[in-house]
């Protein structure tokens, strides 16, 4: 029986993928649920599982553009698996003959004279002067020995590979999700009023939670307690009280939510992933740091699927885990803002009229211009300030052990 294998849908909006690689090759025996393809759409990268054991014969190459529903390969069902080759696996366990010749030159060459490449004392010093190894001096002395007259007249060895080296060009075409993830970025800067507003926070009240409950936490929930659960319950607060901020454009409507879907932007073997933390109005501490690992790690193995990636209300991405001191993060559309996070760096500042050093971070929030005004942005800004640089109060309603489920 001759199995079509035709092109799952990834998502509702998705009509066509391009197929990025063949796991298999044709005429190859295949087994059910084995994984034969990554497909590319323009919002990720998938596997293509088997669906049946049998012989599979290719309809598209790499690189082709197939629609969602065509057939990309045949499986032929009746064929039976290959029996495993005897022959192959009593070659592997052979032993090595060895030949007598070689044996006898690695003879030969261990009763070469000791003295063979040894520079005598005034040598050493010249050659060591004009920085030349003994293994690029051929000896004139007796035995080989390396003399004064060979060191005057060595040259260093000019290494012509280190000097003309190939100068290779490569070219591949982009995958599917790189060329819509390029299509968006510009599409974002000529169709949006996209401006960045900046500042600052003092990141020590943080630190000093997370060193004084992240063992207790972590023994309790099994995640660490990282920047990401403040940073997500801090954004989600301020966007509460700036909903326009947590709204999108479609046409002349403008769309506002009452819920909080925050996008997270991890990076992955495909590239840059964002998906999305549902309902985080909902989640604790905890919470917010299972999901996100979850998704991380879903990201990083290429298992991640279009649903979990789309229906974000607002970003945050954090370019300090890449060592960025300061970046304008690009909107995520159709959403309106996004919030950048940078590296922590000790600084000097101004505490009750005297300098003290704490870890500062920079913040940038990027925001469409159209429906967000700078007033409500700054706004935004300094309220995410405030909830990170008094989490205890703001975040956490001056229950720390309760907040954080320990």
């Amino acid at each position: 029986m001759i199995l079509e294998m035709k092109v799952p849908s990834p998502g509702e909006s998705i009509s066509e993928v391009e197929i990025a690689e063949w796991l298999v090759k044709d005429g190859d025996f295949v087994q059910k649920d084995q994984t034969i393809a990554e497909v590319d759409s323009d919002k990720a990268t998938l596997d293509l599982p088997a669906e049946e054991s049998g012989v599979i014969t290719l309809k598209a190459n790499e690189g082709d553009a197939v629609e969602v529903g065509s057939v990309v390969c045949l499986i032929d069902t009746s064929a039976k698996a290959p029996k495993s080759n005897s022959k192959e696996i009593s070659q592997r366990v052979e032993e090595k003959v060895i030949d007598k010749t070689t044996v006898q030159k690695e003879v030969n060459v261990e009763q070469s004279s000791f003295a063979s490449g040894t520079p005598s004392p005034a040598a050493a010093k010249i050659l060591s002067e004009k920085n030349i190894s003994t293994s690029n001096v051929s000896g004139s002395g007796r035995g080989g020995r390396i003399t004064k007259d060979d060191a005057l007249k060595a040259l260093p060895k000019v290494d012509l590979n280190a000097i003309v080296k190939d100068r290779n060009i490569e070219s591949k075409k982009l995958s599917m999700l790189r060329r819509k993830v390029a299509q968006r970025l510009v599409a974002v800067k000529n169709h949006t009023a996209m401006l960045t507003t900046f500042n600052e926070v003092n990141m020590t009240p943080i630190f000093d939670l997370r060193k004084k409950y992240k063992e207790e936490f972590k023994e309790k929930h099994g995640v660490g307690l990282g920047f990401m659960s403040f940073f997500t319950k801090a954004t989600v607060q301020s966007l509460k009280e700036f909903p326009d901020v947590n709204s999108m454009i479609d046409g002349d409507q403008q769309i506002k939510y009452d819920f909080f879907d925050i996008s997270i932007a991890v990076s992955g073997p495909k590239g840059l992933m964002v998906p999305v933390v549902r309902d985080a109005q909902e989640l604790t501490f905890s919470g917010i740091e299972k999901e996100i690992k979850r998704l991380a790690i879903r990201a990083r193995d290429g298992e991640i699927t279009v649903d979990e990636m789309t229906g974000g209300t607002f970003t945050i991405t954090n370019g300090g885990v890449f060592g960025s001191m300061l970046s304008t993060p690009i909107i995520n559309p159709p959403q309106s803002a996004i919030l950048g996070m940078h590296n922590i760096v000790e600084r000097p500042i101004a505490v009750n009229g005297k300098v003290e050093i704490h870890p500062i971070m920079y913040l940038a929030l990027s925001y469409d211009h159209r429906i967000i005004d700078g007033k409500e942005s700054v706004g935004f800004l300094v309220k995410i300030k405030e909830a990170l640089e008094n989490p205890e109060k703001l975040l956490m309603n001056n229950e720390v052990r309760k907040a954080l489920e320990l």
